[in-house]
């Protein structure tokens, strides 16, 4: 039988299931800015290329289940691949898996720099800043990958301060690594 309160639950719930937003949000944290290249995984919806002027915070959303990476480009260079932010929303257990890979271009030491969970602090982090590290993919079969239930990820651009972000990322850069197998494009 049905009636208004069934449906008005079920509305209710179906609300809730796309409430879950699953952002990177591109933190400049120096005086330069950068246009942002997002490559998804083979099957997944590409997106426009996003522009992070000097010292700004930009949010970018993406689909349920979204696989891919990203990387940036300071105004006036060439467009060349360089460190690579890789995410990969609702994966395996619903989590969302991420890290910074050094493997495509690991002389790009002044873009993509840190990723971090927004809202959950004491979490790990990948990346540093100042490059080279050991939290960050150098090499495919490094164990790198990190894991969190967020879905809102910080991306820190630049190698200036990140006092614009809401924690000291520094202090949370330990944590359980995984294989990059959870976050790498699938062709």
């Amino acid at each position: 039988m049905f009636s208004f309160r069934n449906v008005a639950a079920a509305m209710a719930l179906a609300a809730t299931a796309q409430a879950t937003t699953n952002t990177l949000t591109f933190v400049s944290t120096d005086n330069v800015a950068r246009t942002v290249y997002i490559t998804p995984s083979v099957g997944v919806e590409g997106m426009d290329p996003v522009t992070v002027p000097a010292g700004a915070t930009v949010p970018v959303n993406f689909a349920e289940g979204f696989i891919g990476n990203a990387y940036a480009v300071q105004e006036g260079k060439e467009n060349v691949p360089g460190m690579l932010a890789e995410v990969n929303f609702q994966g395996w257990g619903g989590s969302t898996y991420f890290d910074v890979s050094a493997i495509v271009n690991s002389a790009d030491t002044d873009n993509v720099m840190m990723m971090y969970p927004a809202d959950a602090p004491n979490t790990p982090t990948s990346g540093c800043n100042p490059f080279p590290c050991n939290n960050a993919y150098y090499l495919p079969d490094d164990v790198q990958t990190k894991v969190t239930d967020q879905t809102n990820i910080i991306v820190t651009l630049g190698g200036g301060s990140a006092n614009t972000t809401k924690r000291d990322v520094n202090s949370a850069a330990t944590g359980k690594n995984l294989p990059r197998n959870l976050v790498e494009l699938k062709y």
